[in-house]
């Protein structure tokens, strides 16, 4: 039954993902995500792109990098473009609002950069990550490694703070710093959480989504529902 329910899942990814690619058009610069339903969405995009739609990207990882390469989409160096038209990106947990957890894979801080860059960021995810109100799922912190023991006493105050490994060895990400994921419980107040997180010193990026996602494709049993962030009337 657990072998089932995860091709289920994996299936949800694939029809998620491949709602959100259904978004890109001739020309435009797409940001690609990272992760397992990440990785749905860039080989999707690869098949447009073999199909004859043009398009460049960026993309948030090495292992992106390598796979959207690998499928003939040309990745471009974030650090020259600075901007995209859409960014297409998984989720640990999302909510109704369009708030979102990031960073199981460790490349939040990337993520949230292009993200906030974007025209428009979309979000994919299966059924299983949708949520009432976030908090199931630890909020990945990258720290300066100069400040981890003291960004760690800070977190500990208000989380149960775990140091990601990878193997035995200390994680690090894309950017050689390390990770702590903290567990919070129930996050009422997102907004304020994330906020006072990007207040302590050390502290490079977290992953708190509040205001960057614009909108989520979330397929649950095969069936895709689409939420839309509320245009501001101002």
């Amino acid at each position: 039954m657990g072998a089932d329910t995860n091709t289920d899942r994996d299936t949800d990814k694939r029809l998620a993902a491949e709602a959100a690619a259904a978004e890109v058009r001739d020309g435009m610069l797409v940001g690609l995500g990272t992760g397992s339903t990440a990785a749905h969405a860039i080989r999707a995009i690869g098949r447009l792109a073999a199909q004859g739609l043009k398009l460049d990207a960026v993309a948030t990882s090495r292992a992106s990098t390598g796979l959207a390469a690998g499928l003939g989409i040309r990745v471009l160096d974030f650090a020259v473009v600075g901007r995209c038209d859409l960014c297409i990106d998984g989720a640990d947990e999302i909510d109704g609002d369009l708030c979102a957890i990031k960073g199981a894979g460790g490349a939040m801080l990337r993520e949230k950069v292009v993200a906030a860059s974007a025209d428009r960021m979309v979000v994919i995810a299966d059924g299983s990550k949708r949520v009432e109100r976030l908090g199931g799922a630890p909020v990945p912190i990258e720290v300066l490694p100069f400040a981890l023991g003291s960004v760690t006493r800070r977190l500990a105050e208000i989380a149960r703070v775990v140091s990601r490994v990878d193997g035995e060895a200390p994680y690090r990400t894309d950017n050689g710093n390390p990770v702590l994921d903290c567990f919070f419980g129930r996050l009422d107040t997102p907004e304020e959480t994330a906020s006072w997180l990007q207040s302590v010193p050390g502290v490079l990026g977290h992953g708190l989504f509040v205001r960057e996602i614009h909108a989520a494709y979330v397929a649950d049993q095969g069936v895709v529902t689409t939420l839309e962030r509320a245009r501001s009337s101002d």
